[in-house]
C-alpha cells in the first residue's frame, strides 16, 4: 500500500527557524526531560496512530518485542524510564483503528494500559488472542521486504503471533511503521531545530584554529575532539565523526574515504561528517573548511565556486521535494535540472528524526544515481525531517585541473509548503589560519 500525505501542516514561521540562538544551551534536567518525553509520546500516540490506521484501513496493530531484540517501532513507543528496552516479551496492541491501545505485558507501560492478567490467563499469546476476539478487520504486523525499520517482527515472534491469530486477516504494517517513525509534530520540529543548532556550533568550532593546527592536528584528532565534546555536553553520536582532507595531487574523495588518519596540512580542503543525538532526535551535517597557506588570505576561487554550486544543488533538490512524489522521481528531476545548469551532481538524501538514516523514502545513494528500487519508490511524506545530503564535482584550476568534490549535508523539514532548513546551511568556506 502506498501512503498518502497527512493533511495537517506545520507553520515553520512561528518556530524561529531562521534564528541563530547558538552557544547558550543549558544542560538537560533529566527528570524534566523524561516528563517532556512522555507527554510528547502520548501526544504522538493519540494523534498520529489513529490517523494512520484509519487512512490505511487497519482495525488493529500488534507490535511484539523481546528484551534486547526490540522491534525498532516498539523502542520509540516506550516511556522514558524504560530506556528503549522491552521487558521479557512486550506486546503493544492498538484496536478500533488506533483509538484504543493496551499492553499485554507483565509490567505497566506508561501510555499503554495493561489488558492482561497473567493469573487469570498465564499464556501471553492466548491473552492476545482473547483481546482481539472482537476484531474483524485487518490486523497489522511489522513485516516488510523493503524497510528494515518496519521489519521488526523476529522469526520466532512471527511464528507464534501468526499461530495465535490464525483466524484473523494479517497484513504487513509497513505503512503504519514508516508513517509513525517519520511524522513529526510541531513540538518535535522545535527540538530538532535546537539539536541542529548545537551540532552546527560544534562543527563550526571543529573547522577552526581552535581545534586544527596545520601539521600538528590529524583527522582522527578532530574526530575524537568532536566525539569527546559530544559526550561532555551530554549528547551521543550515532556514528563516529568522519574527517577527511582533499589535497593537491590526491585522487578524488568519495563518502567512503573517511577512515584513514591523515595529518592536516596547509592547502587542504577539510571535510567533516558529524551527527549527534539529543532528546532522541538525530542530526546529520557535513561542512568544509579550507586551511590557508602562508601566503593566502582566502580560499581558491574554484572551491568558492564549488560551494556555490553545492548550494544551488541544495536549492534544486529542495524545490523538487513534494509530498506524494517518490524519492526516485525527486532524484530524476533534481539531476536533470542540475545538469541543465552545468552542475555535476550526486544526490544521496535520506530522512532523519528518531533514527539517523531514518524511516521514509530514499532520494538516491552516493553509489547509485539511477534510482533505488523499493525505498526510492516510496512517496515523500508531509511533516517529515530530511538530511539534504549531496555532492558536486568540480575542476580545481589552481590544482592543475584536478577534480574534487564538495560534499554537503544539512537537516531540513518538509511540509505542504515546501522544504526549509532547520538551522540554515554553510554558504561560505570556513577558513582555518
Amino acid at each position: 500500500m502506498a501512503p498518502t500525505p497527512m493533511t495537517a501542516t506545520l507553520d515553520l514561521s512561528d518556530m524561529g527557524l531562521d534564528s541563530r540562538n547558538r552557544g547558550n544551551f543549558d544542560p538537560m534536567d533529566l527528570r524534566a526531560e523524561a516528563r517532556s518525553h512522555d507527554q510528547l509520546l502520548e501526544e504522538r500516540l493519540d494523534r498520529i496512530v489513529p490517523e494512520l490506521m484509519e487512512r490505511h484501513g487497519f482495525e488493529a496493530w500488534v507490535i511484539a518485542a523481546r528484551e534486547y531484540n526490540e522491534d525498532p517501532v516498539a523502542r520509540t513507543m516506550l516511556p522514558s524510564t524504560w530506556l528503549r528496552t522491552a521487558r521479557r516479551r512486550t506486546l503493544l496492541v492498538f484496536k478500533d483503528g488506533g483509538r484504543r491501545r493496551g499492553a499485554i505485558a507483565r509490567y505497566p507501560i506508561g501510555p499503554f494500559p495493561s489488558v492482561w492478567d497473567p493469573r487469570a490467563q498465564p499464556d501471553q499469546w492466548i491473552a492476545l488472542q482473547e483481546h482481539l476476539t472482537d476484531v474483524e478487520g485487518t490486523v497489522g504486523i511489522n513485516t516488510s521486504d523493503t524497510f528494515a525499520l518496519a521489519d521488526g517482527l523476529t522469526s520466532s515472534e512471527h511464528h507464534a503471533l501468526t499461530r495465535a491469530l490464525d483466524d484473523h486477516h494479517l497484513e504487513p504494517a509497513d505503512v503504519l511503521a514508516i508513517g509513525w517513525l517519520e511524522t513529526r509534530l510541531p513540538e518535535e520540529v522545535a527540538r530538532m531545530q535546537e539539536a541542529c543548532a548545537i551540532a552546527h556550533e560544534l562543527l563550526r568550532t571543529a573547522l577552526s584554529g581552535e581545534v586544527i593546527e596545520p601539521g600538528v592536528t590529524s583527522t582522527e584528532d578532530v574526530a575524537w575532539w568532536l566525539a569527546q565534546r559530544s559526550h561532555q555536553d551530554g549528547f551521543t553520536n550515532w556514528f563516529h565523526p568522519g574527517v577527511s582532507p582533499q589535497r593537491h595531487g590526491d585522487e578524488m574523495s568519495t563518502p567512503a574515504d573517511r577512515t584513514t588518519d591523515r595529518m592536516i596540512e596547509r592547502g587542504d580542503l577539510v571535510h567533516i561528517d558529524f551527527g549527534i543525538v539529543r532528546s532522541g532526535y538525530h542530526t546529520d551535517q557535513q561542512q568544509h573548511g579550507y586551511v590557508l597557506r602562508e601566503d593566502e588570505d582566502s580560499a581558491p576561487a574554484s572551491f568558492v565556486a564549488g560551494l556555490e554550486q553545492g548550494n544551488r544543488l541544495q536549492d534544486i533538490l529542495m524545490e523538487s521535494m513534494t509530498p506524494g512524489r517518490t524519492g526516485n522521481e525527486t532524484l530524476s528531476t533534481t539531476l536533470e535540472r542540475a545538469k541543465e545548469e552545468g552542475i555535476r551532481p550526486i544526490v544521496y538524501t535520506h530522512p532523519i528524526g528518531l533514527h539517523g538514516h531514518a524511516a521514509g523514502s530514499t532520494i538516491g545513494l552516493w553509489d547509485n544515481q539511477e534510482g533505488v528500487r523499493g525505498e526510492g519508490d516510496y512517496p515523500l511524506g508531509v511533516n517529515t525531517g530530511w538530511s539534504i545530503e549531496l555532492a558536486v564535482e568540480m575542476t580545481v584550476e589552481e590544482w592543475g585541473g584536478q577534480t574534487c568534490r564538495i560534499m554537503l549535508e544539512e537537516d531540513a523539514f518538509l511540509d505542504d509548503k515546501g522544504t526549509t532548513f532547520l538551522d540554515g546551511r554553510q554558504e561560505q568556506l570556513w577558513l582555518i589560519g
